[in-house]
């Protein structure tokens, strides 16, 4: 018997369900999680990841016939500050902090919830404050406003609020979403300590390699049921992609030889302070190059400059043989080229407005009338357009594009931005919060717009994404192109001695 399986329970569910409008959310899903044990919830969006958690913390309540044991207590139903007293968190994609307030009072808040009105003397928080930080092995400083620390920072802040109140279950949905590696390492190295401590984590996470890093077990659900319960010890990425989605995933190497094709973009040179150095780079017709590297790398801020955001110090750009340099973004777009952002939520996409307006924001001078209104005859065609060529799955095209899953929020901002009809497209982290089979779809219409000849800079700092989807691959440290990859003759292992060296 594995030394887990004698660990006292910390949540068991049995034949829960949950119906919404007719469509049955969740099918007499059963899960166990035991204490001290960090175990991964796998699915693609929409298969009922977040309806157990919301379930289990109380924010809904599941149909008749349900099982619900928490810490041996059993109960049919619970609410959320029933949850919460139990010592059940959830820690949120979006985090759910203050950014206004101190790092200390962020902390201690939910300490103060429900507590009878009084003042509230800082000070005197501190310690427990500093006793969470201290379990974490973590040092922040405490005076700090949320809004002035980097969203690794702020995963932290949230983890030392749910022990704060006491959790001992901590669900984390998508915690390294936004961050890159050596982040990521250091929250996994904070998940291990909290279960070396007993807490019991749940995992959630499109991020395979971290899945198997980090779990001992993952639940695998497709369309609102449990497909089964694995061991991680054995399992592969490709095996549980295959799991999650119910189809065979191809990971094979893309790499073509581009070498005879007109080159799109020519930098030489480019240079800004601080940011990145003496930058060679050519991007040809049709070809996909990709740029990877660790924190710091520069590689944003590259991209930053390429799209007008920011102005090199020195060096040179041609696009399509013309020497360019933007000053602006409005400037780079006429020019032919197309920025897909890391931060789909707050660059890439207006949330409330509808998906036919977020499709056709970058190309309103083209479906303007001669008497300056917008042609909603021009408008729609567009949109079904390139809804139907990227296959986007939708309800109406006036639909909010927050009520589309990641993988399709991204193909609406891949169609603003292939609607102005670029020459060159630069795809930064495009996968970011994007389950494995939405991947693989959006990584198709890659390889389709580089066959009909898109130059396309792509870059990640998932080694397997550039790898297996470029054509080339850039590996940029300390702000500069420091050497190159062939994918043919390069596999993920020695990429990856060499990158995280």
């Amino acid at each position: 018997m594995d030394a887990s399986e004698t660990k006292p329970l910390a949540l068991r569910l049995g034949h829960v369900s949950k119906v919404f409008g007719g469509v049955r959310a969740l099918d007499d899903v059963s899960l166990d999680v035991r204490e001290g044990e960090v175990h991964c919830l796998a699915g693609e969006n929409g298969c009922g990841k977040s309806t157990i958690i919301k379930i289990v913390t109380g924010v809904y309540q599941p149909e008749p016939g349900a099982e619900i044991e928490i810490f041996g207590e059993r109960r049919e139903g619970i609410s959320p500050v029933q949850s919460r007293a139990r010592g059940i968190a959830v820690i949120w994609q979006d985090l759910a902090l203050f950014p206004h307030m101190s790092v200390a009072e962020n902390i201690a808040f939910d300490g103060l919830v429900g507590a009878r009105p009084r003042l509230v003397r800082t000070a005197r928080l501190r310690p427990a404050v500093e006793a969470v930080l201290t379990r974490l092995g973590v040092s922040l400083d405490l005076d700090a406003a949320l809004n002035t620390l980097p969203i690794a920072q702020r995963q932290i802040v949230a983890i030392a609020r749910a022990l704060m109140g006491r959790a001992r279950l901590v669900f984390m949905d998508e915690p390294t979403a936004s961050l890159t590696q050596s982040e990521t390492d250091r929250l996994l190295e904070i998940v291990r300590t909290l279960s070396a401590q007993g807490v019991a984590v749940v995992f959630v996470s499109h991020r395979l390699a971290e899945v198997l890093e980090i779990s001992e077990r993952v639940t695998v659900m497709r369309d609102g049921r449990i497909v089964g319960v694995f061991p991680t010890k054995g399992m592969t990425q490709a095996r549980l992609g295959e799991l999650m989605t119910g189809a065979t995933l191809e990971h094979a190497v893309s790499a073509r030889d581009r070498s005879g094709a007109p080159p799109v973009l020519d930098v030489s040179g480019l240079s800004r302070a601080g940011d990145f150095a003496d930058i060679d780079l050519t991007v040809r017709a049709g070809e996909v190059v990709g740029l990877t590297g660790l924190i710091g790398a520069g590689r944003t801020e590259l991209a930053h400059a390429l799209i007008g955001m920011t102005q090199p110090d020195r060096g040179t750009i041609r696009l399509n043989g013309k020497p360019f340099r933007p000053a602006s973004i409005r400037a780079a777009i006429r020019a032919g080229i197309a920025y897909v952002s890391e931060d789909r939520l707050s660059l890439g996409l207006i949330q409330p407005q509808s998906i036919a307006d977020n499709t056709v924001i970058s190309v309103l001078d083209r479906i303007r009338t001669p008497l300056g209104l917008l042609s909603e005859r021009r408008k729609a065609r567009i949109v079904d357009d390139w809804i139907a060529e990227l296959a986007v799955k939708i309800g109406h095209r006036e639909d909010a594009v927050s009520t589309l899953s990641g993988g399709n929020q991204q193909r609406v901002v891949l169609a603003k931005w292939l609607a102005t009809e670029p020459t060159l497209l630069i795809l930064d982290s495009p996968t970011v919060g994007v389950d494995v089979g939405a991947r693989a779809g959006i990584f198709q219409i890659v390889r389709r717009l580089a066959d009909q000849g898109l130059a396309i800079l792509l870059i990640s700092d998932e080694v397997s994404e550039v790898l297996f989807n470029a054509d080339r691959v850039l590996h940029m440290a300390g702000g500069r192109i420091i050497e190159s990859f062939d994918p043919h003759a390069t596999s993920i292992a020695q990429a990856e001695a060499r990158i995280y060296a």
